[in-house]
């Protein structure tokens, strides 16, 4: 394994006082709050056009594809080029996008443009993504990294409980696309904040960095270094089945508040709002968790309690209850997904961060765009009852299998890797 040494770039002051990162946490805070007016509004105005949940999911489907065929490409640009300036383009391209949608529906219904509009705006996220995991590293040093991503996805989750609120509110009152118009600006301030952060260590990376290669070997560098990891390799396999079990899962649970428990816009935009509380909590508590537990434990346990909850929610027609184990779930995905991806920080040379990065995220999301139309089809065709107990006994196998992997290791990042 190659292992960065502690940086001195954040290490004189805490989180609080560090100015950069308060204004990249600020950018993603407004980028968010955004983007959970369009988490809520997309699904609703396909619902309301079509009255099909298998509609949504296909259009989930495809747009995350594109997210898949994206990332393909997109750790290649992330290593190679500015990365506040790729933050500032794709966050600028996205406003484009999706400001297209209300200015198209004034006319008329166009189911159409979201099929367009959708997985573009995906592939640009993805590159989006890959940048922004990359630009935390060059933010913070490396003791901090799994604090600084706990504090950027606490607060991200806790301005995406306004959000799905508002867009309820703002859908029932005026339509979702005014919601999606909302998360349009939100694309444009973010970018505005980005362009005053610095960040600090990718030049000195870059210039250490071993010459370019082939483009076929550009794009299997971060695939090498995934697989020569035996704990990232690991994760690598069970996290693809692990999205291929729940990425339709919040198409199914607005499917089943609106269709089964005759629920209206407003209600689902509330369930969403007190389900992110979870995300909050766990990206709270998942530092102090994984120094107590140990990454092992803290992993493995995220994924099987979430697998209980998606079968309480399957089994239960109480809308609190339904709530609160959304929430038990986003509590458990944020703590497995952070953990898994400050380690992947952690322990992967810098120039090479974007292009395992993107690897990781192209092959982890592989199989996610089948798995939600499948369980789309499957909530359609045999009830969500059926749907959430296949999904969380799935979630419960993964747990078990990674209990015979070098995933169950407490310091992981302490592992030397094949190469």
């Amino acid at each position: 394994m190659t292992q960065t040494g502690k940086s001195e770039r954040g290490a004189a002051s805490p989180l609080r006082r560090d100015r950069n990162f308060n204004v990249f946490w600020v950018a993603q805070i407004l980028s968010v709050t955004g983007d959970s007016f369009a988490y809520i509004a997309i699904p609703l105005l396909v619902l309301h056009v079509t009255g099909s949940v298998t509609q949504m999911g296909l259009l989930t489907g495809v747009a995350g594809a594109a997210s898949v065929f994206a990332g393909i490409f997109a750790g290649i640009l992330v290593d190679r080029l500015d990365r506040r300036t790729l933050l500032i383009c794709c966050d600028l391209a996205r406003m484009v996008l999706y400001g297209l949608i209300p200015l198209a529906w004034a006319f008329g219904p166009q189911i159409w443009l979201l099929y367009v509009v959708l997985p573009i705006s995906e592939a640009v996220g993805m590159v989006f993504q890959v940048t922004y995991v990359t630009a935390v590293r060059n933010l913070v040093d490396d003791d901090r990294i799994t604090a600084a991503n706990g504090r950027l996805y606490a607060t991200s989750a806790m301005a995406g409980i306004g959000g799905p609120l508002l867009a309820g509110v703002v859908s029932g009152q005026f339509g979702p696309t005014a919601a999606i118009a909302i998360n349009a600006v939100s694309f444009a301030l973010s970018a505005a904040c980005i362009y005053f952060v610095r960040f600090g260590g990718q030049a000195a990376a870059s210039a250490s960095a071993p010459p370019r290669q082939k483009p076929w070997q550009e794009l299997l560098a971060g695939a090498r270094f995934l697989w020569r990891h035996p704990v990232l390799r690991t994760l690598t396999i069970l996290l693809s089945f692990f999205i291929f079990f729940t990425l339709g899962l919040t198409d199914v649970l607005i499917y089943h508040l609106k269709h089964d428990l005759g629920q209206s816009d407003g209600m689902v935009g509330i369930v969403l709002a007190v389900a992110a509380v979870g995300t909050i909590a766990g990206s709270l508590l998942v530092a102090p968790i994984r120094r107590k537990l140990g990454f092992g434990t803290a992993w493995i346990g995220g994924i099987a309690v979430g697998g209980l909850a998606i079968t309480g929610i399957g089994v239960s027609g109480d809308i609190p209850v339904i709530a609160a184990l959304m929430a038990v779930y986003l509590a458990c995905v944020s703590v497995g997904g952070i953990c898994s991806m400050s380690l992947r920080q952690q322990v992967t040379p810098d120039h090479l961060l974007g292009r395992v990065t993107s690897a990781f995220w192209t092959i982890h999301f592989s199989l996610g765009p089948v798995g939600a139309a499948v369980l789309t089809w499957g909530a359609g065709r045999y009830g969500v009852t059926v749907v959430c107990l296949f999904a969380g006994a799935a979630c419960l196998i993964i747990a078990i299998i990674a209990l015979f992997t070098p995933v169950r290791q407490p310091n992981p990042e302490h592992l030397v890797s094949g190469d």
